[in-house]
């Protein structure tokens, strides 16, 4: 496919093109051997801290005690 570079750097990706790659935002664009590579990145930022809670070792009765706890400290000024 061809796409042109318009006067402010910019380039539109062809329609077909995006929905190849399916729906994103976001792109991590690398030069890579004179060529310029696009990567879609898709943030998924839920199951990053469902990963992170399971490596811990921290189950959904700790989160529950906790939120339980810290609502009955009196509030800092």
């Amino acid at each position: 496919m061809l796409t042109k570079l318009n006067a402010k750097n910019q380039i539109t990706l062809p329609k077909s093109l995006m929905q190849a790659v399916g729906p994103t935002d976001y792109f991590d664009v690398q030069a890579k051997g004179g060529q310029i590579v696009l990567t879609p990145v898709r943030f998924v930022v839920a199951d990053a801290v469902r990963a992170k809670l399971a490596e811990l070792g921290i189950t959904e009765t700790d989160m529950t005690a906790a939120v339980d706890w810290a609502r009955t400290q009196p509030p800092t000024t």
